[in-house]
């Protein structure tokens, strides 16, 4: 049988056959080249901070660690955030699972939610990770002083037929008004005519007599319950929790704790009482690199009198506090940082 002589070639077919490798090679660099400008662009780009509505704390407090980041960060470690607004914690949690974005803050409750799959998430959270518990989600339950009986949440079940707040449609106050009158026993459904408004909306209706009671659960001071009492004073009241209900709450998810307002925290409040409060916490996906939460989380508590400045409501972090209230385990660059500065870490905080 005669043998095929791979060394005899025809010229012309090794002519182009020379220059359609110098094209595949040519287009193979350029390809690399490509690729490699994609992965720096990548690693340039920030990681996104969803946080919600304009008006909030967590837009203002989300820019500021934005901010930070990108001075204290970005030089050095190339590692920075960038802030974007959103509906609230609801929609943060299908941000962060769709990886629209990589960090989140999230009302306490949320983070519960989304890590047991309760509430109105479904399915568990199981990519998303905590970083941090940061400022106090205080529970402002406002009601007409006229409709008060007892002074604590339980006068919500009094209401017959009452045009109420519970805040804008889908909202993370919404959701969570829900579930602390669904706890507590409180027929809402039935017994309130809900109306459905965000914070400064709400308190204007309260002032114009268009609703009885309102839900703020936010940061304290926060402007729009500083307006309803500019404006009302002894009028409103600012109703507290029985120990009994606290402790129901807690059974579920234990996450609250008291809050004490001193006298004088809203315009004619001129007495101390009391509400509940839950942290604010900031979650991230799992699969971000442990050195850039290392140095994010790093970063806000090294920072923390810079945000306090900002923002009055971050006077209620404190380190010691910065695990109080965390469902998810802890991201394992956040866990580092922890374990650097010596705070103990519940166990099932740790993954590992």
């Amino acid at each position: 049988m005669p043998k095929l002589n791979l060394r005899k070639r025809n010229p012309k077919l090794s002519f182009f056959s020379q220059a359609m490798l110098r094209r595949s090679a040519m287009a193979l660099v350029c390809l690399c080249l490509l690729a490699a400008c994609s992965d720096e662009l990548s690693t340039n780009r920030p990681y996104i901070l969803t946080t919600a509505t304009v008006g909030g704390a967590y837009y203002p407090i989300g820019v500021a660690m934005a901010t930070i980041s990108k001075s204290q960060l970005q030089p050095q470690h190339n590692i920075s955030l960038a802030a974007i607004s959103s509906a609230g914690s609801l929609e943060n949690v299908k941000l962060l699972r769709d990886n629209e974005a990589q960090f989140a803050i999230l009302q306490g409750i949320f983070a519960a939610w989304a890590w047991d799959g309760d509430g109105p998430i479904r399915n568990p959270q199981t990519g998303m990770r905590s970083v941090s518990a940061l400022w106090f989600n205080v529970e402002h339950f406002v009601l007409l002083s006229s409709l008060v009986r007892e002074g604590t949440l339980s006068d919500f079940a009094y209401l017959d037929g009452e045009r109420v707040v519970l805040g804008a449609r889908n909202s993370g106050a919404e959701q969570s008004g829900r579930f602390i009158l669904e706890t507590l026993g409180i027929d809402y459904e039935q017994g309130m005519n809900l109306a459905y408004m965000g914070y400064e909306s709400s308190a204007s209706a309260l002032q114009d007599g268009n609703v009885v009671a309102i839900n703020v659960p936010a940061g304290a001071p926060t402007s729009a319950i500083t307006q309803a009492f500019a404006q009302m004073g002894e009028r409103i009241t600012l109703l507290t929790f029985s120990q009994q209900e606290l402790d129901s709450l807690n059974a579920r998810h234990n996450i609250w704790d008291w809050y004490d307002f001193p006298a004088g925290t809203y315009p004619n409040l001129d007495y101390d009482t009391r509400s509940i409060a839950s942290p604010n916490v900031l979650v991230v996906r799992a699969d971000i690199p442990d050195e850039a939460v290392y140095q994010i989380t790093k970063m806000i508590w090294e920072n923390l009198g810079t945000l306090q400045d900002i923002h009055a409501a971050t006077k209620d972090m404190k380190l010691e506090l910065a695990l109080r209230g965390l469902k998810a385990p802890l991201h394992p660059g956040a866990l580092r940082y922890y374990r650097e500065i010596g705070l103990q870490i519940p166990p099932h905080l740790i993954l590992e």
